[in-house]
């Protein structure tokens, strides 16, 4: 079984994702994979070399993410450029990774994917756990987190889909505005209704 694992910022999904680790599941963390797939010598990287300009690579040929950034944070264009780039790589990755687990014979693989929905990857596993928040508590993390004013934090959770609408496509979801033990409470309750072995 293909768990994948969602929420928005500041919802706590890392938390989650990293009970499931303390529980021994192998995760497939979309953020990781997205570093992975710019590193030095990769195809991906290259490509973006030659569509960016020598500009956005550092010194020592690694990617020069400030001025990438830069780039397309003016631009919608650009910025559609480089996710044309880096997302098929990122799932390429992550159907790479999710084939050596199956090889090695794990029943359960959890693909940890904070833009799961936006990014219309759904097809991608077989159950969706949708880490939420209330909108105060999830404001009140935010700034805290990164010491971001009332109006900062609020463009940054408006930029993704609203958890309520993640909630009503989940199979499962893990309400974390109490305590951590309430949140690991739920995450094992639903391990349990699925009957998700982790070996």
């Amino acid at each position: 079984m293909i768990i994948g694992l969602t929420g928005s910022i500041a919802s706590g999904k890392s938390t989650v994702s990293n009970m499931l680790k303390e529980l021994g599941y192998p995760i497939i963390d979309a953020d990781i994979v997205a570093r992975v797939v710019v590193e030095k010598g990769t195809e991906t990287l290259e490509t973006i070399k030659e569509v960016f300009g020598l500009e956005v690579i550092s010194e020592n040929g690694s990617l020069n993410r400030e001025r990438l950034g830069e780039i397309i944070f003016t631009s919608p264009a650009k910025r559609k450029q480089l996710n044309d780039i880096i997302h098929p790589a990122i799932r390429a990755e992550m159907v790479r990774q999710k084939e050596v687990l199956i090889t090695e014979g794990h029943p359960t693989i959890i693909m940890d994917i904070p833009l799961l929905f936006e990014s219309k990857l759904q097809s991608y596993v077989d159950k969706i756990i949708v880490v939420t928040v209330t909108e105060e508590k999830q404001l009140e993390r935010l700034m805290a987190r990164n010491n971001f004013s009332l109006e900062e934090a609020k463009s940054r959770i408006q930029s993704q889909l609203p958890l309520s609408v993640k909630e009503k496509e989940a199979d499962a979801v893990i309400y974390n505005n109490g305590t951590r033990e309430y949140t690991e409470e739920q995450l094992k309750k639903i391990l349990q209704q699925w009957d998700s072995t982790i070996i």
